[in-house]
């Protein structure tokens, strides 16, 4: 599976909040996608899986560009796990895992034995087995968030997007989700795209990353190459040091202290 994002721009009003990205990814890849606050980096996710459309550019899946696609089409390929999911309805976390199965129904098409068996399997693997006659509404921000991340799994997608996917989680939670990700990415050969603002979790996990700012890409590569001190300092303003930290065999990043406007 390979994901081509050709020079999306998109526009609210007339203020440009994604201007000409473009970068390709493909199968067993976890991209990352930095910035700081009002970066256009949930704004390009939302394109990614048309929930918006572009005002230019386009994405091409496998050689085809998604607009020759159905939005259910799209849905079978593409896992979404928003930044906040809330539910006005009195759905249990089991209601809302099963959703995730939807775009391989029919209309009025009840599920049949492969997809319970699939759905339970997406439950366990994020440890949500035992939330599943409980409301949504009556779920902590960790736990429904652990629901919607099953709910993308249970689609079985070929590609997954994640706005801020740890968000609501506590550390060890953290941990596990971002394992699970990894392990699907490696074994599945399923594309991850995550949106984050976790320095530190995108350098440990991420192969690439692509660092934003004011709708643009500012730097795209490897985590050497992109989490430089030169490049905190210039998008977050801060002093960072990126090191290996052998005792996990995954590199880090250290935030040194603030930079005060005018000085780097």
């Amino acid at each position: 599976m390979k994901l081509s994002v050709q020079g999306i721009s998109f526009c609210y009003r007339s203020e440009d909040v994604v201007s000409g990205v473009s970068f390709e990814a493909a199968e067993g890849q976890i991209v990352g996608i930095l910035g700081p606050n009002g970066s256009g980096k949930t704004t390009l996710l939302k394109c990614l899986n048309r929930v918006l459309s572009p005002k230019e550019g386009t994405v091409l899946i496998e050689g085809v560009d998604y607009r020759q696609r159905t939005r259910k089409e799209i849905a079978r390929q593409i896992g979404v796990v928003p930044q906040s999911a809330n539910s006005n309805f009195p759905f249990t976390a089991l209601d809302i895992v099963m959703m995730g199965r939807n775009p391989e129904l029919e209309r009025f098409e009840r599920e049949k034995e492969s997809d319970l068996q699939i759905v339970s399997n997406a439950m366990r693997m994020t440890n949500t087995s035992a939330l599943a006659d409980r409301p949504m509404d009556q779920l902590s921000g960790g736990e429904r968030q652990r629901v919607i991340i099953a709910r993308a799994l249970a689609q079985r997608p070929k590609i997954m997007l994640l706005d801020e996917p740890t968000l609501h989680l506590d550390v060890n939670h953290q941990i596990e989700i971002l394992d699970l990700i990894s392990r699907l990415a490696r074994e599945e050969r399923m594309l991850v795209i995550i949106v984050t603002h976790d320095l530190s979790l995108a350098a440990r996990y991420c192969d690439r990353i692509i660092l934003m700012r004011k709708g643009r890409i500012v730097s795209a590569g490897d985590v050497t190459q992109v989490l430089t001190r030169e490049n905190m300092a210039k998008v977050f303003s801060i002093d960072a040091a990126i090191y290996y930290d052998e005792r996990i065999g995954t590199h880090n990043v250290a935030v040194i202290g603030a930079i005060k406007e005018g000085k780097e």
